[in-house]
């Protein structure tokens, strides 16, 4: 999954005294989507919610463990909150998520200051865990699942605008890239009983949401036959394949809910999204013309070492597929440098990849070696630091100048655009993205937040096109 920038979400607490609880979300999609979760089970059990931390008696920190760097964001944060600590004695601290079920009791060894620490598949047991701590214990659950998906779980929506919403449809992974640590930190993969998220898209449309994204560390190997662990289709029962439900099927379901709300969908594996995938995403305009398909190499022997289980040449030819189908759709990528034993050559390859598939962006990333994964136990992290960050800045200025070469034909061409927040530099503009997920920013004029708007392209940067709304 793509990384997000850290943002606070709220969602409140406890008890007949009112007390209140903060949460902040850090990392991928998927953690933003589990902290409404969160937010829902203590809403259930007579929580509050705040977006002040410092009136909070309950401060929960939903965390990434996907690079070190992550996790050392949560090590500073937890220093921060010392201070809120010392005002409020009674102040409870919970670590959750990713980097909690990584490093399980040790994290409540190491920082002294956290009370709680609980995985992504104990969510159900924070209030319990929060009582525990109340009464002067320490308070921790780890377990993992193979059957949690907190299908029924209808999900307070925090820090909303409104407009926008995440709908979590699995979750886990089983693909075990050398390099990822999601498999232990996630666990397996286990699809959502598929009527629960149309009842969720469905609560979304009534409550005049415009788009929905469609989550899963995999959304393409998305498969519903009843429940349980995830079987391979060829293993499955005739019974089971006739009432079984795969992601392309998933996707019409949710596209016919209402055709005016947009839908997209993240992250796909170059190895599992198929021409049924494509061509339902072709046959309703309302699904977003955009796939994100990380790549995170070029070279065919780095995706070996990583256990991609496909190769350069089957990455260019699903790329060809895609555009074959539908050529509108843009794809985003996420590149990896440095991984181990990447030579200049296999970089090279991943420079060529990136010019040849014109991503209209990408999410790039120096190598961190990360505890547990195979790469840490059976490879030598043997690219150095300063090759690594040359090789970062190298392939941030190709994409830099293939983003910009993208929008540039964008220029005179009208985009349908669903405003979704003001401009950054100006409350005279809006800004949202169109169907191949490009920011656009327009004058503001009559048109108000939550609109679709027709926007002709004026000028471009490398990130951004900048037009003006036809009324």
């Amino acid at each position: 999954m793509q990384e997000l920038e850290t943002l606070s979400s709220p969602a409140d607490i406890v008890s007949e005294t009112k007390r209140l609880l903060y949460i902040e979300s850090y990392g991928c999609a998927m953690n933003f989507s589990d902290s409404e979760i969160i937010g829902s089970i203590m809403s259930e059990n007579g929580f509050d919610y705040t977006q002040n931390e410092f009136e909070a008696d309950v401060v929960f920190l939903n965390t990434c463990a996907i690079r070190d760097n992550a996790e050392q964001k949560i090590r500073d944060r937890l220093k921060h909150l010392k201070n809120n600590k010392r005002k409020n004695s009674d102040l409870i601290i919970g670590v959750l998520g990713c980097m909690a079920e990584r490093l399980k009791t040790k994290l409540l060894e190491e920082e002294k200051l956290v009370d709680i620490v609980a995985g992504p598949d104990s969510y159900r047991d924070l209030p319990k865990l929060v009582a525990e701590v109340e009464n002067g214990n320490k308070a921790i659950n780890v377990l993992l699942s193979r059957e949690e998906t907190y299908a029924e779980i209808s999900p307070l929506r925090l820090n909303t605008n409104g407009i926008s919403a995440f709908v979590s449809i699995m979750r886990g992974c089983d693909n075990m890239c050398s390099f990822c640590v999601v498999p232990f930190t996630r666990g397996r993969e286990r699809s959502r009983d598929p009527q629960t998220i149309i009842q969720e898209v469905q609560t979304l449309s009534e409550a005049g949401y415009k788009e929905i994204t469609l989550l899963g560390q995999n959304v393409d190997s998305y498969l519903w036959f009843g429940g349980g662990p995830k079987i391979e289709y060829k293993h499955l029962t005739d019974e089971q394949k006739n009432s079984s439900v795969n992601f392309a099927q998933l996707l019409e379901m949710v596209a016919v809910v209402n055709p005016n709300m947009r839908v997209r969908f993240s992250t796909s594996h170059p190895k599992d999204i198929t021409d049924d995938v494509l061509l339902t995403m072709k046959k309703y305009d309302n699904i977003c013309k955009h796939i994100h398909l990380p790549a995170q190499s070029g070279s065919s022997r780095i995706l070996d070492t990583m256990n991609r289980t496909y190769t350069r040449e089957w990455y260019f030819d699903k790329v060809k597929r895609i555009r074959e189908i539908m050529p509108e759709c843009t794809i985003s990528c996420d590149i990896i440098v440095g991984f181990c034993g990447e030579t200049e050559e296999d970089h090279q390859e991943t420079i060529t990849l990136m010019q040849a598939s014109k991503f209209i962006f990408s999410y790039m990333y120096k190598y961190s070696e990360r505890p547990g994964t195979l790469a840490q136990k059976k490879m030598t992290d043997d690219v150095p630091e300063e090759v690594k960050s040359r090789r970062l800045s190298e392939i941030i200025d190709v994409q830099n100048k293939i983003s910009l070469e993208n929008n540039l034909k964008m220029v005179g061409k009208t985009v349908r655009v669903l405003a979704d927040s003001y401009s950054k530099k100006s409350k005279e503009d809006l800004c949202g993205r169109n169907d191949q997920n490009n920011m656009v920013v327009f004058p503001k004029a009559n048109h108000q937040i939550g609109d679709f708007v027709e926007v002709v392209i004026e000028k471009v940067s490398s990130t951004t096109l900048i037009g003006k709304s036809i009324v």
